[in-house]
């Protein structure tokens, strides 16, 4: 059993959000059957499921047994743990910034035992409160930032909404691009395939996105981009650029087998995409702020198999 103070910053939640984040991996239903039971109490006393911590409430959280059914719960190791450390870019009382590996989920589920920010909850553990801003794909690297205050986290989801954050990425495409420094803004359709896999398509009835394209270095058979994000939509760049008839170097879902191929050849191990930057105005201090995560060695070693080929 543990009791659990409500701090400011996780004041104004609802009782069962707060449980679904504490005990990820715990299966909905035997949540709400908890708090009809009243084996969570606050101050002592039973609460329904829409009630509202406020700071100071004390939660009596009951001991649970995860399902590991799918590996998840499993804890990182230690090695994982030290890991992301060495990747913390910048950190503060309200935010995290973490040059996220490829190859890492941003958070557990789907047979994954833990990602991301369960590796930083498990390593933080004396930190009440932490939770993604945005997500990254598990085979894309790069900046992903973690809000430390519920507050924050609302404020710059807030940036988020209005546009204005600043988002650019490094990819590797295929073939000589011609359309020079370019906005595509196309209409993306996401579709739940068997088994729960996530597929986007570019049509009339999609959400609306918008990215800026444009060209860094050009090769025989590819080319180095820098890409703006305008709007976040699931695998907005991979699609759209697969639309223009220049995909992604390394992308199974959306790429081309035969350039994959020949990227593998040259030492590709994975896609070729990179959350390079974000910036933004702090919302609180009106201050600028501005990330970066350099472009991983073995993505920097395929470009220097391709001018030595070139």
């Amino acid at each position: 059993m543990e009791l659990v103070t409500i701090s400011d910053d996780q004041a104004g939640q609802r009782i069962d959000n707060f449980l679904a984040t504490r005990l990820k991996g715990l299966p909905k239903s035997r949540l709400y059957r908890m708090l009809r039971k009243g084996e969570v109490r606050v101050n002592k006393g039973r609460i329904g499921p829409a009630y509202r911590l406020q700071a100071g409430d004390v939660v009596r959280v009951p001991p649970v047994r995860l399902s590991n059914n799918t590996g998840e719960g499993a804890e990182p190791s230690v090695a994982a743990l030290e890991f992301l450390a060495g990747r913390v870019v910048f950190e503060d009382k309200q935010l995290l910034v973490l040059d996220k590996p490829s190859g890492m989920a941003v958070h557990g589920g789907s047979g994954l035992s833990y990602g991301v920010i369960e590796a930083l909850r498990a390593s933080r553990p004396d930190c009440h409160y932490l939770e993604l801003v945005h997500r990254l794909d598990r085979e894309t690297s790069g900046c992903l930032l973690i809000a430390k205050r519920r507050s924050y986290l609302r404020s710059l989801h807030g940036l988020l909404r209005a546009g204005a954050m600043e988002k650019q990425y490094m990819t590797l495409v295929r073939g000589d691009w011609q359309l020079g420094k370019v906005l595509l803004e196309d209409q993306l359709s996401t579709h739940q395939r068997r088994g729960g896999e996530r597929h986007v398509e570019v049509g009339s009835e999609g959400k609306a996105s918008a990215s800026r394209f444009r060209p860094l270095q050009s090769f025989s058979s590819a080319t180095l981009m820098e890409v703006r994000l305008l709007t976040g939509r699931t695998h907005q760049i991979r699609v759209q650029a697969e639309a223009a008839g220049h995909p992604v170097a390394g992308d199974d879902k959306y790429g081309d087998p035969a350039f994959n191929r020949q990227m593998s050849r040259l030492g590709l191990k994975r896609m070729f995409l990179h959350a390079h930057s974000l910036a933004f105005e702090d919302p609180g201090s009106g201050e600028w702020r501005a990330f970066s995560a350099p472009l991983p060695e073995e993505l920097r070693d395929v470009i220097d198999q391709l001018e030595g080929s070139a």
